[in-house]
Parts: C-alpha cells; sequence; structure tokens
C-alpha cells in the first residue's frame, strides 16, 4: 500500500435545521456542533440563516431555518436516530404538529438513497413543497436534483415571502466558556 489508496467518496446528506423559540440562531448553531461532532460524519456546508415565517401553523413566532450538507458514514436511518437524539438533548418537546420547536433537524436527502417507511421517506415527502427550506438548501446544494427537477425549478413555483437572510452561520456566534 501506497498510503494513496482509492477511497469512495461518503454520501452526502442534507438536514434541515429550524427553530422560534429563545435565541433561534444558537439553536442552529448548538445542533449544528452536535451533528459536527457524530461518529463518521462532517459538515461540508452550511448555508446561511434564514428568518422564515411559520408555515403550516401560522399563529406563532418566526423560525430562523438553515441547511446543512454532510458527508456521513452512517446509514439514513442510523443518522435520523441519532438526529432525534440531538432534539431531545437540545430540549425539544414534540406537543403539536408544526407548533413551536426550540429545534427541529429533518432529514431531506441522503446520497441518491429513497425510502418509504413509516420512520423515514426520502427525499423529504414535504422537501419541495417548502420555500424556508429550499432557499436554504440552494445555498448548499445549487445543482441538486429532487424527483428529476433542480431545487430552482421547484422553488419558482413557490412563495419566497418574508424569507430573508438573517446571518451568516459563524456570525455573531457566542464567545467559547474560555472568554
Amino acid at each position: 500500500m501506497t498510503g494513496r489508496e482509492h477511497r469512495e467518496p461518503l454520501p452526502r446528506a442534507h438536514l434541515a435545521l429550524g427553530s422560534n423559540l429563545g435565541d433561534k440562531a444558537d439553536h442552529l448553531r448548538r445542533a449544528a456542533a452536535a451533528i459536527a461532532a457524530l461518529p463518521g460524519t462532517r459538515i461540508a456546508a452550511h448555508s446561511r440563516i434564514y428568518r422564515t415565517p411559520p408555515w403550516g401553523k401560522t399563529d406563532q413566532d418566526w423560525f430562523a431555518n438553515a441547511v446543512l450538507a454532510v458527508e456521513t458514514t452512517l446509514t439514513p436511518e442510523a443518522l435520523l436516530e441519532l438526529c432525534l437524539a440531538i432534539e431531545a438533548r437540545l430540549g425539544r418537546e414534540r406537543r403539536e404538529r408544526w407548533g413551536p420547536r426550540i429545534i427541529d433537524i429533518d432529514l431531506l436527502t441522503h446520497g441518491t438513497a429513497t425510502r418509504a417507511t413509516s420512520q423515514l421517506t426520502l427525499p423529504h415527502p414535504a422537501l419541495t413543497e417548502r420555500a424556508f427550506v429550499l432557499v436554504p438548501l440552494l445555498d448548499v446544494a445549487p445543482g441538486l436534483r429532487i424527483r428529476d427537477r433542480s431545487i430552482s425549478d421547484w422553488l419558482a413555483a413557490l412563495d419566497r415571502t418574508g424569507i430573508v437572510p438573517m446571518a451568516d452561520f459563524e456570525a455573531s456566534a457566542p464567545p467559547s466558556p474560555e472568554t
């Protein structure tokens, strides 16, 4: 062996992050840090953080949303399970559908995997209906195609009203405990 063995590229998964309680941007950053610490996983890219209006249940505060592109050795099911554990560790309580949440992590895609089980559907079944997901996804994966259409094509049919960049992902990150 020469030390230059060929390695297959890791599957790239896309994760949507959302929060509309407390310090929303900080919740996204804390979730991203926890995702980066998962075994066999590294963050390859992240979108800006967007301020978005509530969707589905509209009588609640605005959201902060972002998308991470991660390279991972984890299976889709394992990645989803670990993301749900991160949500719980960060204080997520599931009380009502589309209701307020400290953090929400959705697995949007995982390489070319497709699934339709009771636990996981890939690509995410509502991905192409949600501008608050497609706008940040376009930041990290402009060439991605979902069901044979580009993200831009899906986005062209949706209302983007109220979706505005609010911060770069690293901007105004909280100081480390040592400072």
